[in-house]
């Protein structure tokens, strides 16, 4: 997954050392200097299949990253679980029960 600007920000360079392990249905991306995963040559986050299952991710599945710099880490955000973490906001905003 091309990530750029938040490899960027974390200051992580191609061939940086990465522990990814899921936590709670997201998966947590962090700095580990024994880390089997690595940043690729084009600054890309690797997300191991096995892992995505775990979170059900699916294959080419829209995600959000989110940086925690002052952590050194990234979380991956399932879009399924963004989606009804927002439903949720919104039907408390509008001061309504949830219908799904």
């Amino acid at each position: 997954m091309a990530a750029q600007h938040i490899l960027r920000a974390l200051g992580w360079q191609p061939g940086h050392r990465l522990d990814i392990q899921p936590h709670q249905r997201v998966l947590v991306i962090a700095s580990a200097c024994d880390g089997r995963h690595r940043v690729g040559s084009r600054g890309a986050l690797p997300l191991p299949a096995s892992v995505r299952r775990m979170c059900g991710i699916g294959y080419g599945e829209p995600v959000l990253l989110a940086a925690f710099v002052a952590h050194d880490l990234v979380v991956v955000h399932p879009i399924g679980a963004v989606a009804r973490l927002l439903a949720d906001l919104h039907v408390e905003v509008a001061g309504g029960d949830r219908v799904c």
